[in-house]
């Protein structure tokens, strides 16, 4: 098992709004892909790290879910028009992906 995490910079004043749309992106556009969104959280920073990060958390298998899951979103009409949304409310150039393996 992985945790994939989605890490974004919301600009002044907008975390809500951030928080906002990426819970709404997991009720909907998420939902269409084959990853569990049950399991899936929103992440605020808080005492060390920058207040202003919000983190998408997924489980997911293997790097190979990981794959099919961007193949999948990136074919979602709904996921560009979301994405032109945030894109005013986040800090151009911010967002990226780490992946963490579950230690038994």
């Amino acid at each position: 098992m992985m945790i994939a995490r989605w890490h974004v910079m919301a600009k002044f004043g907008h975390k809500q709004e951030v928080i906002d749309l990426l819970k709404e992106w997991n009720s909907t556009i998420g939902a269409q892909t084959d990853v569990d969104m049950s399991k899936a959280r929103v992440l605020s920073g808080s005492v060390g790290s920058k207040e202003a990060m919000i983190v998408s958390e997924l489980e997911i298998a293997d790097l190979a879910e990981l794959g099919s899951f961007f193949d999948k979103i990136a074919a979602v009409q709904p996921h560009k028009d979301w994405g032109r949304k945030l894109s005013d409310l986040v800090v151009s150039g911010s967002s990226y992906w780490d992946v963490y393996r579950v230690v038994p």
